[in-house]
């Protein structure tokens, strides 16, 4: 197990708000050395992951819930965008129909009503893998201020979960995003997706945090699941 950190400076004219899942994608794609032809990406999104692979392959099955996003997503006739949820299991019977080399999640299994059954259905394609997931350390400095607990799986959890399914390499990166302000930085967590819109604090409270908020950045802390170099 290896931990890693990187330290970014939030601007408010940058054009996303996605900051951190676009590092989040570059390093994902860092990862993979070979070139697979045949890649489904689980929470595919509006094709953020697809939009940065620089090799030429031959099919690209970008699966995800919100119909909205699919809209956005790159379209060709080697990219197929599927409207599916990597909890229904139904999806991955569905999907075993095809033969996929590589398998990507950027930034989105953390929201798994249960990522053990997620493990084992993406094990059973027996394919090279490439996933990302936020873990409860992200805003760790806000949930402590604010008490609240945090909702998503701690890195010990998932690496035990992963540990029974796939012989992969299991990295830690801690991220810290500063920011000009602590306006800014609620405007960021509001806008960016990270807290899946998250609302348990009221407006006055709301108002007390950011007036006592102790420091001007917030963590991100993200695993990376990966094939095991051959």
């Amino acid at each position: 197990m290896q931990v890693s950190s990187e330290f970014s400076k939030y601007a408010k004219d940058y054009s996303s708000y996605n900051i951190i899942q676009n590092k989040v994608i570059t390093k994902l794609l860092s990862k993979v050395k070979d070139t697979p032809q045949n890649i489904l990406d689980l929470g595919c999104g509006n094709g953020g992951l697809c939009q940065k692979i620089e090799w030429k392959y031959q099919s690209f099955v970008g699966v995800d819930f919100a119909p909205g996003m699919l809209e956005l997503h790159p379209k060709s006739s080697s990219i197929e965008c599927i409207y599916g949820d990597f909890n229904d299991t139904e999806l991955f019977e569905r999907l075993q129909k095809n033969s996929f080399d590589q398998i990507f999640s950027a930034s989105a299994l953390q929201w798994a009503q249960d990522l053990e059954r997620v493990f084992q259905n993406i094990a059973k394609f027996q394919s090279n893998i490439a996933l990302a997931l936020f873990t409860s350390n992200t805003f760790k400095t806000l949930n402590q201020t604010a008490s609240l607990n945090p909702i998503l799986r701690s890195s010990e959890e998932i690496y035990e979960l992963q540990q029974k399914y796939f012989d992969a390499d299991f990295e830690i990166v801690e991220y810290r995003l500063e920011f000009d302000s602590v306006r800014d930085m609620f405007r960021y967590i509001k806008k960016s997706g990270v807290s899946a819109s998250r609302k348990v604090l009221s407006y006055k409270q709301t108002k007390e945090l950011i007036r006592e908020y102790p420091v001007n950045y917030l963590e991100f802390e993200v695993v990376f699941i990966t094939s095991r170099s051959k």
